[in-house]
């Protein structure tokens, strides 16, 4: 389910200006249930706020469980082992991601960016070029 997830928001994002991407995804969301719908709104908050933070990144895609299953409580959603794609390079990441009970918008998001992914470990993590 993750992939169609992720799927949907590409093609919205890629086929829209922001204010109607911003609605594509939001309606995309809602088609999810509410675990996926959680981790999906982080994923994508999680790659908005790295391209907030500077010019280093220009990520693309995020998984939340590349290395470790992320742990979730209520609306809250816990990534030890994420990883996010910029410039067809990986990166650790690792955050903390609160939603609505909706799941439809972030109250409170905290993230670290670590270090680059080996392309030789792509694979047993389940990461793609």
């Amino acid at each position: 389910m993750r992939a169609f997830g992720l799927a949907v928001v590409a093609v919205s994002i890629a086929a829209a200006t922001a204010p109607a991407a911003e609605g594509r995804f939001e309606r995309s969301l809602k088609m999810l249930a509410p675990a996926e719908r959680l981790e999906q709104l982080c994923d994508y908050t999680a790659m908005s706020r790295i391209r907030e933070q500077g010019k280093d990144y220009r990520p693309d895609r995020a998984v939340a469980n590349a290395m470790a299953e992320p742990v979730a409580a209520g609306d809250t959603l816990e990534v030890s082992g994420g990883a996010f794609r910029s410039r067809k390079k990986w990166y650790v990441l690792t955050y903390r991601c609160t939603a609505t009970p909706d799941h439809l918008t972030i109250v409170n998001f905290r993230f670290t960016i670590g270090e680059k992914i080996p392309e030789e470990k792509w694979a047993s993590f389940g990461l793609w070029e």
